[in-house]
């Protein structure tokens, strides 16, 4: 079997991904500092210990295993964060992956799958945003990705890297078999916080609720992390094959609102929940909403889980599942 190296392989998407890795055939390789990612996430192959910042740890690792391909994951993600301390990263998400371009290019990997995002875009011109859409980010975290995807471009001029960068829109829900899900810390994503609140009774804070939306609340496109990890395998399959360099965005091509989405878990849980308004973010458009044409016709992508209810329900399960088994194995309770 193919091995591939998962970076940030112990994250949310990241685990998702491998799990589709190793579904189809491949050897998931997960390489994670851990800082943000968890290593009971790591089920579907070994799980190699290190840091992007640290360019010998990762030539090591890419000279033993020879991996047929990368999916690069590892960044910090946190849009607030991000323009609070925007130097940790562009230090990180960006010269983490000029180490590992080095590397990749001294051993002759050639091939890598990268998690991008729709935040490269900015304040969108036109809705559904195309990949066309000129990319003005407007927050170091958007920035640092961008940056990331120019330097591919400019390495598969130069290197004859190939590289396909898929720009995600808001990831969600979990894994069917409830085998893995979204566990941030903090977290800062609204669905696991809307769940979090309709189990604590506590309200959840709506960031803003002055936007230029229908009701005031940011609006944004909801994908299933699972059609994520599919969509990965595309495009792994794809630069295996032969294909070239491109960029593509996914996402359901809907949006939903902070109320609908807090609407949408109410009827999933059953339970009302019950909200405060606080500051808008820095950094948060009013609307994000994609269209994923490209992909879907040129690799035939296909959602199988487009339903903001859906996602929601999956996500559910998920956290009540985790819990009922933490409170099995007594790490909520202090039994162990």
């Amino acid at each position: 079997m193919k091995r591939i190296l998962v970076t940030g392989g112990a994250g949310y998407i990241g685990s998702h991904a491998c799990k589709a890795l190793a579904a189809a055939g491949f050897t998931p390789l997960c390489f994670d500092n851990l800082s943000r990612g968890h290593a009971h996430a790591v089920k579907w192959g070994p799980l190699i210990e290190g840091d992007l910042l640290d360019p010998k740890a990762i030539d090591q690792v890419i000279a033993e295993v020879r991996p047929a391909a990368v999916m690069h994951f590892a960044a910090y993600s946190y849009v607030g964060e991000s323009v609070a301390e925007p130097t940790t990263y562009f230090r990180n998400n960006f010269s983490g992956t000029l180490n590992l371009l080095d590397s990749m290019r001294r051993h002759a990997v050639d091939c890598l799958v990268f998690s991008s995002t729709c935040a490269t875009y900015g304040v969108p011109d036109q809705l559904p945003l195309t990949e066309d859409h000129p990319q003005r980010p407007i927050n170091p975290y958007g920035a640092s990705k961008l940056m990331v995807e120019r330097a591919l471009a400019d390495c598969s001029v130069a290197h004859g890297l190939r590289a396909v960068s898929l720009r995600y829109f808001n990831a969600a829900g979990a894994d069917e078999a409830c085998e893995i899900g979204e566990q941030h810390e903090p977290e800062t994503h609204l669905i696991p916080l809307v769940l979090a609140a309709a189990k604590s009774w506590l309200p959840v804070t709506v960031h803003g609720d002055d936007y230029d939306t229908p009701d005031g609340t940011c609006i944004r496109d909801y994908i299933h992390v699972s059609d994520l990890a599919d969509a990965h395998i595309l495009a792994l399959r794809s630069l295996l094959a032969g294909g070239k360099s491109s960029s593509y965005n996914l996402g359901n091509g809907r949006g939903y609102s902070v109320r609908e989405v807090i609407s949408a878990a109410e009827r999933v849980t059953g339970r009302p929940i019950a909200t405060s308004v606080g500051d808008r973010r820095a950094g948060d458009p009013a609307v994000l909403v994609g269209d994923a044409t490209k992909f879907i016709n040129e690799l035939g992508w296909q959602i199988q889980r487009p339903d903001i209810g859906a996602i929601i329900e999956s996500a559910w399960r998920w956290h009540t599942r985790s819990e009922l088994a933490a409170l099995d194995d007594g790490s909520v309770t202090g039994r162990k």
